[in-house]
């Protein structure tokens, strides 16, 4: 739907953690009518915080028909069902994408700004994003991304595109996992290690325990991993913060 459709001063239900937190950059509180539950989950995001001030639903549209929204912001699931529902209703129905690039990202802002009435809301967000990529490093370290159990980014990726904005390259890495004797034989230059769900008592956490992992031979750096599941717009705080701590 292009921007022009939408109504100013809609009331938006977000379906979707990666919606929410658009949404909650953008809009203004009476301008939310519902965010999804792993919003206001502190392990899931970092706005967790401005989300609990609002009604949650567990992603459908059924979860907000008795808060009268005048829109509903997906992502994804639901597709078709939700659009169909949606259009009965009278609910005007904005999907956005899942980035793969960039572009992407500030397509998502400008598209969300525009849904709550206010499209010049997304411009702060696109200045910055510019910036960082106008300043992009011209040159980047070997670089492995590490969440629990080995698990990592791929190569090309939107989230090795936004590492190589700090200055940092992914480094290819068949199957999507690190291994152990990989960091001790053949270890990045820099190893940026997720901090989400830190804490958690799980074989998979305990992986970045491992004496192998916290001795590797590496710049070691640490992300709020919470940040990286959506790979939209609270990715350009956290690399504004990986380029501050190369420095």
């Amino acid at each position: 739907m292009p921007a022009s459709a939408l109504l100013i001063g809609a009331s938006v239900a977000s379906l979707n953690l990666c919606t929410d937190e658009y949404l909650l950059l953008l809009a203004r509180r009476n301008e939310i009518a519902s965010v999804s539950f792993l919003a206001q989950d502190r392990h899931e995001s970092p706005l967790w915080r401005s989300a609990r001030g609002h009604h949650s639903n567990r992603g459908s549209i059924e979860d907000v028909l008795t808060r009268r929204p005048s829109m509903v912001l997906t992502m994804g699931g639901g597709g078709r069902a939700t659009r169909l529902l949606a259009r009965r209703l009278s609910i005007r129905s904005v999907e956005i994408v899942s980035p793969t690039s960039f572009d992407d990202v500030a397509r998502n802002l400008r598209v969300v700004a525009a849904a709550v009435g206010e499209p010049r809301r997304a411009d702060p967000w696109l200045a910055r994003l510019a910036r960082l990529q106008a300043s992009r490093p011209a040159a980047a370290r070997d670089t492995l991304w590490l969440s629990g159990g080995g698990q990592t980014i791929t190569a090309g990726s939107i989230g090795a595109q936004w590492l190589r904005l700090a200055g940092l390259e992914q480094r290819d890495v068949p199957g999507g996992r690190a291994s152990l004797e990989t960091l001790l034989l053949r270890p990045p230059s820099v190893l940026v290690r997720s901090r989400y769900r830190t804490g958690q008592v799980s074989n998979v956490a305990r992986w970045l325990d491992h004496p192998i992992v916290r001795n590797v031979r590496a710049r070691q750096l640490t992300t709020d991993g919470r940040a990286w599941t959506c790979m939209g717009p609270l990715m350009i705080a956290e690399i504004e913060r990986l380029r501050a701590a190369l420095r």
